[in-house]
């Protein structure tokens, strides 16, 4: 798999990154499940993975600096992102609001270098706009991190266009993605503006859910069938399944598709269609289909 630079400013990443967002289950939570992926993924030219505190109830990041240690990966050869936000999901499915501050900002990033055993992150999100938080102490807070090396750079999950560009007014270093929902059943990215700002500033988008959770696949509503037909019709010419050119799909727009499946079939076929090059003509054809 060919790798891209994010932005300008870097860093240097795998067009595709591998997410344990969906890694929930208790079953699947052992540091041998996490090595067995964390490998596969790997091997199909993947260095980039997204994680985060609250992914596995809250055990995925030190699992995941166990199952890296193990491996024997060097820290160096990997691009790692993870997050800080306002909102946090409860054992009880009910949702805890925290307050962006410089001291709740350190103590997480101290926390997951710790756990990461780590001494730098390549990436922190922010993830979702909080629209009641000192964006100049937030920001002030960030930039201290990046001159102490212990963040390389600052992205955003979910910011709108507006939101987007107020924060990185406040910061010193730009913002280098912004990561947001992006597949053939949600549009909404290059409707918005988001995908075009994000082109003005020479950076790409992290997109998540490419499948649109498996509707992609299974969908039975019109949207879902008509597009699925499209994709059906282009695979057959390009030899390849309905999976991989939706995927492409995202490729073409230059943004970096998130996997987070755990099926390793399902892995491999959104890395691979990385090496698919979708005519001009085909990627439109595709768009159509969701106008329908």
């Amino acid at each position: 798999m060919k790798k891209v630079f994010l932005s300008d400013s870097g860093p240097e990443t795998s067009s595709a990154i591998y997410s344990f967002w969906r890694w929930q289950n208790e079953a699947d939570l052992k540091v041998d499940k996490l090595k067995d992926i964390i490998q596969f993924s790997i091997d199909l030219g993947i260095n980039a993975f997204d994680i985060s505190p609250i992914y596995g109830k809250g055990q995925l990041e030190e699992l995941f600096g166990k199952a890296i240690q193990e491996l024997g990966i060097k820290r160096s050869d990997l691009v790692l992102f993870s997050k800080i936000g306002v909102r946090k999901e409860l054992a009880d499915g009910s949702i805890e609001y925290r307050e962006l501050t410089e001291k709740s900002i350190k103590e997480q990033i101290d926390l997951t270098l710790k756990n990461l055993n780590s001494d730098y992150l390549d990436v922190l999100l922010i993830h979702d706009y909080d629209p009641l938080m000192n964006i100049d102490a937030v920001a002030s807070t960030l930039t201290s991190l990046q001159i102490r090396g212990k963040v390389k750079h600052v992205g955003v999950s979910n910011f709108n266009v507006q939101q987007h560009k107020l924060f990185s007014s406040r910061l010193s270093n730009e913002v280098v993605t912004n990561h947001f929902e992006l597949n053939l059943l949600n549009t909404q990215a290059l409707e918005d503006g988001r995908i075009d700002f994000i082109k003005e500033n020479y950076s790409k988008p992290m997109a998540f859910g490419p499948l649109a959770d498996g509707r992609i696949l299974n969908g039975e509503d019109d949207l879902a069938i008509s597009v699925r037909e499209s994709l059906q019709v282009v695979a057959e010419k390009y030899n390849s399944n309905i999976e991989q050119i939706a995927v492409a799909w995202i490729y073409k727009l230059g943004a970096l598709p998130i996997i987070g499946s755990l099926n390793k079939e399902r892995i491999r076929n959104a890395a691979t269609a990385n090496e698919i090059q979708l005519t001009h003509a085909d990627w439109h054809y595709i768009y159509d289909a969701t106008k329908n």
